[in-house]
């Protein structure tokens, strides 16, 4: 059984519509489903009583990667504020809809070209709701 991940009402609700809203075009179709496959199990609080550990939407989030022991820091965001040269990975990426909900310790998988990729969640860094902006 899958782990319980953790969602803030309105990232919940901005994430269904965007799900929706992607399944009328084309491209991305497995990434969406998936997506959609992970918001059917989040649980919902709200955005004033999630834990400062979970990753929510416009987190940034240290990632180590399991085989190789690197690092890399990330921002989470929605599509069009996405910007791999400024780290920010948009939700629909593979790493994105694998890592929202999860907390700092949490191992995520997910499968590339070359195989699978494994890596933990070291820290959350920024949270929005943890600073008290409930509105990213």
């Amino acid at each position: 059984m899958e782990n319980v991940i953790y969602l803030t009402e309105q990232d919940y609700k901005r994430l269904i519509e965007l799900v929706q809203q992607q399944r009328q075009g084309p491209g991305m179709q497995a990434n969406i489903a998936k997506l959609g496959e992970e918001l059917k199990r989040a649980k919902r609080v709200a955005s004033n009583e999630i834990p400062a550990e979970v990753v929510t939407m416009n987190s940034s989030v240290l990632l180590r990667d399991m085989k190789s022991g690197k690092e890399m820091e990330i921002t989470l965001v929605y599509p069009k504020d996405a910007d791999v040269n400024a780290r920010k990975i948009s939700i629909f990426a593979p790493v994105g809809t694998a890592i929202i909900g999860c907390k700092e310790g949490d191992e995520v998988e997910w499968p590339v070209p070359s195989g699978t990729i494994n890596y933990k969640i070291e820290k959350v860094t920024f949270q929005p709701e943890a600073s008290g902006n409930f509105a990213l």
